[in-house]
């Protein structure tokens, strides 16, 4: 936990977001001068993700933080910002993005972004010994630790995390037995080097072109995706009126509400009905929480209500509504990164950077090997190590409607996290020095 930061109230930290979003968005429509320039080089997405990120590591603003009572006591305090774009507007925007998605034409993706998303998956679970092999040769003590202070058990998390998600990160904590008086430094490793790598992956999608001529990718069913949305917008576009706007802020948040009423439903039926769901070693633990189903949910009515009538509401400008929700999530992942944190612990922050070197090397070179297009690493790995709360954010990065793309493969990416999780661990305890 850190002092408090200058700026404490969510409605002015809220502020300070939406800025710097008009900031970035005004800068970067500009059509000539440095600002075009720069925005060649530096994709506005990045921006969106860097600038919040600044502030937090100057303790202008903080994810969280801790106070001092009048009594001496320590107090610990947290922005809710994320909690609420995570939970509310998240959920919203992939309802709006997917309102005008064509499913057929989504499945003609094709089995390239199942391998892809699966390379990533092998990248995490190599990745993991290979770093501890690296790290081993010249600093033996960052990765090795006795007992349940052993590193291979607190990385076991990070590889949880990194595979599937928080439910999957909480199993490994539960299976190995972390001594949880040093969990906090795993969880520092993994929200720094995952933000590090999704700030790598939004810097590639200014490069995609250049990418996927290097990887000598067929784009054709992407492409034809993103045309046939497009034509479709075309051909519905119409100048929205305040009903029309009203209507989608209904479709979208009607969503959300049933999305977490449903989910609330799901979850506790599973609890109360399977065992396996409240044994967090278990991989079913997954589905006793609600985040899983109500990402769940709103992607289903998303895609439900893409055959319906309500469709036509694309063309007054559904999914860039639901662009602008994604995009307020974006600040407020990148809020939650320190960039000074690095320097905290830089062993076992070497150890997670080796780690995902390794999984985009792997990721990398299966894409080359079967000539998929970097849209598949990038949302691939993120499905992988950002779950359903940023896959679909670099997903969209693409095009709105391929938000959908990145939460089904993160959606996989919870059911297998816990299995792939523990084959790492094992290979890990295996290498790690005594």
């Amino acid at each position: 936990m850190q002092n408090p930061p200058y700026f404490t109230d969510d409605t002015i930290v809220f502020g300070l977001l939406m800025l710097l979003l008009g900031f970035v968005f005004y800068t970067s429509s500009k059509e000539e001068g440095n600002w075009k320039k720069f925005y060649k080089i530096v994709p506005a997405l990045l921006m969106c993700y860097l600038l919040p990120a600044i502030l937090s590591s100057m303790n202008i603003i903080a994810p969280e933080w801790t106070e001092i009572s009048a009594n001496g006591e320590e107090i610990k305090k947290s922005s809710q910002i994320y909690h609420i774009a995570s939970r509310y507007l998240l959920p919203a925007a992939l309802v709006l993005m997917t309102l005008s998605i064509d499913l057929k034409a989504l499945m003609n993706l094709g089995f390239k972004s199942i391998i892809v998303f699966l390379a990533g998956t092998i990248g995490i679970i190599l990745g993991g010994p290979i770093a501890i092999l690296i790290i081993s040769i010249f600093s033996p003590e960052t990765v090795g630790g006795n007992d349940f202070d052993a590193v291979w058990r607190g990385l076991s998390t990070i590889a949880g995390s990194w595979i599937g998600g928080g439910a999957n990160q909480a199993a490994m904590l539960e299976i190995f037995k972390f001594n949880q008086s040093k969990y906090g430094a795993m969880v520092l490793v993994d929200i720094v080097v995952a933000n590090i790598g999704m700030a790598f992956l939004l810097f590639g999608i200014g490069k995609k072109e250049a990418i996927n001529k290097w990887l000598k990718a067929d784009n054709s069913s992407i492409q034809k995706l993103q045309d046939k949305v497009s034509n479709y917008q075309e051909s519905v576009k119409r100048n929205p009126s305040l009903t029309d706007y009203m209507v989608i802020l209904a479709i979208a948040f009607t969503s959300v509400g049933i999305s977490h009423w449903g989910s609330q439903i799901i979850s506790n039926f599973c609890t109360q009905t399977f065992e396996a769901v409240n044994d967090p070693k278990s991989f079913a633990s997954t589905f006793g929480g609600t985040f899983f189903w109500m990402i769940t949910i709103a992607t289903i009515l998303g895609i439900i209500l893409s055959y319906t009538k309500l469709k036509t509401y694309e063309g007054a400008g559904a999914s860039k509504i639901g662009s602008i929700f994604i995009y307020i999530l974006v600040a407020s992942i990148g809020m939650k990164m320190n960039l000074t944190s690095v320097f905290d612990n830089p062993g076992l922050i070497l150890v997670g950077i080796i780690w995902m070197i390794i999984h985009f090397i792997i990721i990398f070179a299966v894409a080359k090997l079967i000539k998929a297009p970097y849209f598949f690493i990038a949302v691939g790995s993120q499905a992988n190590v950002g779950g359903a709360a940023s896959a679909p954010v670099v997903a969209s990065a693409f095009h709105p409607s391929l938000a959908s793309v990145g939460v089904l493969l993160a959606i996989f990416g919870y059911i297998i996290g816990t299995y792939g999780a523990i084959i790492c661990t094992f290979l890990m305890e295996h290498v790690a020095p005594q």
